[in-house]
């Protein structure tokens, strides 16, 4: 089965811990701890999003980019990049998975990122302002 919006709105809706918005082409997920994901679907991938700081709040952002990429295995599921978000750029937690996985796989991705959000604030606090 390939997901569509609809069914990945069914899906998280069915989870108490979750809030779920449709917004557009994609669902913003909201969990009890107050971080928010983006959720879309990309050709044959699923993409789950969430901002972490603006690159503006960041001291030095070669010295947090190379922290990144010496880290970044210690979080799994979730990559780190940076997007522009209204003329600002932003760095990312993301992740990927076939738009054909299991429920319980799309579960998982989507808890991971969130957790791994917590994790990386964490992580980079030092790096901000």
């Amino acid at each position: 089965m390939t997901w569509d919006l609809n069914q990945l709105e069914t899906l998280f809706t069915e989870n108490d811990d979750l809030v779920v918005t449709r917004e557009e082409n994609c669902l913003m997920i909201a969990n009890a701890d107050g971080l928010d994901a983006w959720l879309a679907i990309s050709g044959e991938q699923i993409i789950v999003e969430s901002l972490l700081f603006s690159t503006s709040e960041v001291k030095d952002k070669n010295a947090l980019n190379e922290e990144i990429l010496k880290t970044h295995m210690l979080f799994p599921l979730t990559t780190v990049g940076i997007s522009t978000v209204a003329d600002e750029e932003y760095y990312v937690a993301f992740g990927a998975l076939s738009s054909q996985s299991k429920a319980e796989s799309v579960m998982i991705e989507v808890a991971t990122l969130f957790h791994n959000v917590a994790a990386f604030l964490d992580a980079y606090q030092d790096h901000l302002r």
